[in-house]
């Protein structure tokens, strides 16, 4: 499955202790680089998001951000007498060693954060809550990078079927740029001998000229030979459609065997295009040779440019 680099993704979890909302933001990046914005009450969370975010996203920038709100119970509470006295004794025996010991505020008093106490900051309560909602936001994420993914790999394939009509094109006019070629040799040599004496033909035989023009043409096809060239741009095509999609059960086993993130193979089968892209308009022989080398670089530049965006 391709999937995109750049998406987004937010959820929300509410329990009797207050709300907690979570956003994912991913954009591409050649490894995977996490930063966290963490309120310091959820900083114990930050391992199980990171182990959440782990199962999902394997490459690409990641932006965490976190608030939450705790639920508020102090209006509808009242004072407990008895923890008033337990509290004002605990007191007295703190200031007997350390004088100076604040007292409470009334906050302190309604949201207690003694042993027991209900509105106490409860940590593995929070951080269930941070794990939930992680599950949730990157489930949301995954979605959104696997419809984008889908979109990035229809434009690629767009260009690979580009690719293999240019390629096509080239090898059916490879047969015609050669007897062009053998023809204008023919009308040179006959140029050069009429030029040298008007009945130079009489100082040459035929099977001589043919032998001289069949030379030059096989010359020029040796150097002009780009079959080895147009074959393994059309291997790397059908690799494209494999790592693409096309081929379900040849990406999974690439995937098996290790093969490492579909951006990063997609990236280097772009190099490797344009590596015979290169060689193909430095033998080109003809004109329009040349400009389905140059169309072809166009086309893998654009592949480069999308891959850049696949994790």
């Amino acid at each position: 499955m391709i999937r995109s680099m750049t998406a987004f993704g937010n959820a929300r979890s509410d329990t009797e202790h207050g709300s907690l909302t979570i956003e994912f933001r991913t954009v591409n990046s050649r490894f995977l680089d996490i930063n966290f914005r963490l309120p310091e009450d959820l900083r114990m969370a930050e391992g199980v998001v990171r182990e959440e975010l782990g199962r999902f996203v394997k490459r690409g920038k990641v932006d965490i951000r976190v608030n939450y709100s705790r639920a508020e119970t102090s209006l509808s509470k009242t004072l407990d007498p008895e923890r008033l006295a337990i509290m004002s004794e605990q007191l007295r025996q703190a200031r007997q060693a350390i004088p100076d010991v604040p007292a409470p505020t009334l906050a302190d008093l309604l949201n207690g954060s003694g042993p027991g106490d209900a509105t106490a900051f409860d940590t593995e309560a929070w951080t269930a809550m941070c794990a939930d909602a992680a599950r949730q936001a990157l489930s949301e994420l995954q979605a959104a990078r696997e419809r984008e993914g889908a979109r990035l790999a229809e434009m690629m394939l767009g260009c690979s079927r580009d690719m293999s009509a240019i390629v096509d094109q080239v090898e059916r006019e490879l047969p015609s740029v050669l007897a062009e070629h053998q023809e204008r040799v023919t009308q040179k040599l006959r140029d050069a001998l009429q030029a040298v004496s008007p009945d130079g033909y009489a100082h040459i035989s035929g099977a001589e000229l043919s032998a001289r023009i069949a030379q030059e043409a096989s010359l020029f096809g040796l150097r002009i030979d780009v079959a080895e060239e147009l074959s393994r741009l059309r291997s790397h095509i059908v690799e494209l459609g494999h790592l693409l999609g096309g081929d379900q059960a040849e990406t999974a086993a690439a995937k098996k065997s290790g093969g490492g993130s579909a951006g990063k193979r997609l990236d280097f089968l772009c190099q490797e295009m344009n590596r015979e892209a290169n060689t193909l308009g430095s033998k080109a022989g003809a004109l329009n040779v040349t400009r389905a080398a140059i169309d072809l670089k166009l086309l893998i530049e654009q592949l480069r440019e999308q891959a850049q965006n696949i994790e």
